[in-house]
């Protein structure tokens, strides 16, 4: 028997349908919201996961400039050129063996005495065949130690007088060397004399068989008060 339902019936069911269909779609719809926001998240946690692994992994190394390369020098080669040698060598007995208790003598170097030359002077003669001369003779020697005497005060003051000689050679150039005083007369009249004849100028030089020599020459110089 077939049960027939008023109109108003039929009308509430269709709306009780259409409102359990509109909340399955609005339970789909809110699912949906929240899974896509439950991949958002889960995407981006996952993201940042990798960004953060990605930096811990990432090392900044510095890169390391290539040494420069050094070439090895060549190695020289020494050549050994042998030599036949004809000579022969006696054969030295060498003893390893030496007894603690021997007693070795020190060697001492001694240096050789060099000898020193000696300078070997030239003779002076006391009489030659030319004796040495003065410009002018023996007369202008006597003027020209008058001229340049100087009688000392000391001398003077105390009454000083006599003859000075004075000894000296005459070198093969003529020129005056080795004057010293033979015998004085004290007062200062002795340093004058010698001062005098260190002045002189050159002599003509005495020879002996036509050679100029060295000539021993004395000069007597007279201290006199007027």
């Amino acid at each position: 028997m077939e049960i027939k339902k008023s109109p108003k019936a039929n009308l509430d069911d269709k709306r009780l349908t259409f409102t359990l269909i509109g909340l399955v779609v609005a339970l789909f719809v809110i699912w949906r919201v929240f899974e896509y926001r439950s991949y958002d998240k889960q995407q981006y946690e996952a993201f940042a996961r990798t960004v953060e692994v990605m930096d811990e992994e990432m090392e900044i190394t510095k890169q390391e400039q290539p040494k420069p390369q050094v070439q090895a020098p060549k190695p020289q080669v020494t050549q050994i050129q042998v030599v036949e040698d004809d000579t022969e060598v006696e054969d030295i007995d060498i003893n390893a063996e030496v007894d603690q208790d021997e007693v070795i003598e020190e060697y001492v170097y001694e240096a050789p005495e060099i000898e020193e030359e000696e300078i070997v002077e030239e003779e002076v003669f006391l009489s030659v065949e030319e004796n040495p001369e003065f410009p002018g003779g023996t007369a202008k020697l006597l003027e020209y130690v008058q001229k340049n005497l100087k009688y000392p005060m000391m001398a003077r003051e105390s009454d000083i007088q006599g003859r000075v000689f004075v000894g000296f050679v005459v070198e093969k150039d003529g020129s005056i060397s080795n004057v010293r005083v033979l015998r004085g007369i004290g007062g200062g009249c002795d340093e004058e004399a010698v001062r005098v004849v260190q002045t002189l100028p050159k002599f003509k030089p005495g020879k002996q068989r036509g050679n100029p020599v060295r000539v021993q020459y004395t000069l007597p110089i007279v201290f006199k008060l007027q």
